[in-house]
C-alpha cells in the first residue's frame, strides 16, 4: 500500500496536469460538439433536402472514420495547407468533429419521438420551421435524448485519450512519462482508471438522476 500511494504523491504535479488537460479537453469539446451536433441534427429533419443531405453525408462519413485519423487529419495534414493549430486545440477540435455525429444521431431520434401531431399543430398556426423546432419539437424530445447523450459524452471523456499520441499531456500520456522514471506500470495505470472513475462518475449520476425525474414527471 506505500508503495501503490508513493506513485501518486511523488508524481501527484503529473497526474494533476494530466488529468487537468483532459477534464479542458472534455469541456470545450462538449460544447463544441453539442452546438455542431444539435445543428446537424437540425439539418436532418429540415424540410430542404439540401441540408439534409449534408446532414447525412457528414454523419456518415465522420462516424465511420477512426477517431485517429481525425486527429491525424488536424495535426500532420492541416499544417500543409499552412494552416498552423497548436496540438491542444486540433484535439478539441477533432473530438468535436467526431462527437458531433453521434449528437447529431441523438438529436435526430429524440426529434423522431415526439409525434408528428405536435409540429402540424405549430406550423398550423403560423410557427417557422426554426421555431417548431426550438421551442416546441426539442423541449419535448430532451427527455428521450439524455440517456443516449451521456452514453456519447462519457464516450467522449474516455476517447481524450487518444490526444496522447498527438503530443497533448493529458492522462492518456501519463504511462509514457512514468515510464520515463521508472515507476511500475501496473500502479500507474491502476491510478489512471481511478482517475477516470471519478471523472465518469459524476457524469452517470446525472444521468440516472434526470431519467428518475423525468419519469416521475411523466
Amino acid at each position: 500500500m506505500t508503495e501503490f500511494l508513493r506513485v501518486l504523491t511523488d508524481n501527484w504535479s503529473l497526474f494533476a496536469d494530466g488529468f487537468s488537460n483532459t477534464v479542458q479537453l472534455f469541456l470545450y469539446s462538449a460544447v463544441g460538439s453539442l452546438v455542431l451536433g444539435t445543428l446537424l441534427g437540425a439539418f436532418r429533419v429540415s424540410p430542404i433536402p439540401a441540408l439534409r443531405w449534408f446532414g447525412a453525408t457528414y454523419v456518415n462519413i465522420v462516424r465511420n472514420t477512426p477517431l485517429t485519423l481525425v486527429f491525424a487529419f488536424l495535426v500532420f495534414a492541416v499544417p500543409k495547407l499552412d494552416v498552423n493549430i497548436d496540438y491542444f486545440p486540433s484535439a478539441c477540435i477533432a473530438l468535436t468533429v467526431y462527437t458531433a455525429a453521434f449528437v447529431c444521431e441523438v438529436v435526430r431520434s429524440g426529434v423522431n419521438t415526439v409525434a408528428p401531431g405536435q409540429a402540424e399543430a405549430a406550423r398550423a398556426i403560423g410557427m417557422t420551421f426554426d421555431q417548431v423546432l426550438g421551442q416546441v419539437i426539442l423541449p419535448q424530445a430532451v427527455r428521450a435524448m439524455v440517456p443516449p447523450l451521456m452514453s456519447v459524452m462519457i464516450a467522449m471523456l474516455k476517447n481524450t485519450t487518444i490526444a496522447a499520441g498527438f503530443s497533448v499531456l493529458e492522462a492518456g500520456a501519463i504511462p509514457a512519462y512514468m515510464s520515463e522514471r521508472g515507476e511500475p506500470q501496473f500502479i500507474v495505470l491502476i491510478w489512471i482508471t481511478i482517475g477516470f472513475l471519478i471523472l465518469i462518475t459524476p457524469l452517470v449520476l446525472l444521468q440516472r438522476s434526470l431519467e428518475r425525474k423525468w419519469a416521475v414527471s411523466r
